[in-house]
């Protein structure tokens, strides 16, 4: 290994590229839903919420079966959804376990573009949730 090579990878270690360790400090946790950007964001929805759908399509019964709905056959993404704030999720397989589920979201925002980057998602206790992911 030369010299520069090694200079390289230090100064790189030491900045904590590729080390994880800048990860923590822009890490932030969001409480809300995993929705859909069809439902979220109005696109056949009037109140930002699954109503308009599942009325229209009766054998839709929940939210989890909407947000996959939607997500599946409707082009939707999987979002996270907050008291009218919708941010975009990076990690749609993840997502989509936790479809219909108020959870929680830890990752990093990036502000410009609303996504977040997400390192984990749990399932927050409370009434409306039907325990883990299917």
């Amino acid at each position: 290994m030369s010299n520069a090579f090694r200079a390289i990878l230090c100064t790189a270690a030491l900045a904590g590229i590729g080390t994880g360790s800048s990860w923590a400090g822009d890490e932030k946790t969001f409480k809300g839903e995993i929705a859909d950007t069809q439902c979220a964001l109005n696109v056949h929805s009037l109140s930002q919420s699954h109503k308009e759908m599942m009325d229209m399509k009766p054998e839709i019964k929940t939210e989890a079966a909407c947000a996959r709905f939607c997500v599946k056959e409707r082009g939707g993404r999987y979002v996270l959804q907050i008291k009218g704030k919708v941010y975009k999720l990076d990690a749609q397989e993840l997502a989509e376990k936790w479809a219909g589920q108020k959870v929680k979201v830890v990752g990093k925002l990036d502000a410009k573009t609303d996504v977040i980057t997400v390192r984990s998602i749990e399932e927050l206790p409370g009434p409306g949730n039907a325990g883990s992911p299917k």
